[in-house]
């Protein structure tokens, strides 16, 4: 999760920086913990639609139509 990046930049790192030097309250915790998760869960999903694009053929027969 420390290595996943958005934009070009690792987002846990990033949080921390923008905020070094500061004193973490426990609001700034309790919203870096909610970041983790998403970030978590934003991992799962694309792992899983991963998955299913393999199990559909891979790129891109997994987007063609039945019908074509």
């Amino acid at each position: 999760m420390w290595n996943f990046h958005i934009g070009g930049y690792q987002v846990c790192e990033k949080w921390l920086k923008d905020r070094k030097g500061h004193t973490l309250s426990k609001d700034d915790i309790a919203h870096y913990n909610k970041i983790v998760i998403a970030l978590s869960e934003t991992i799962r999903l694309m792992k899983r639609i991963d998955e299913v694009i393999d199990e559909h053929g891979g790129w891109p027969d997994a987007f063609a139509s039945s019908g074509e």
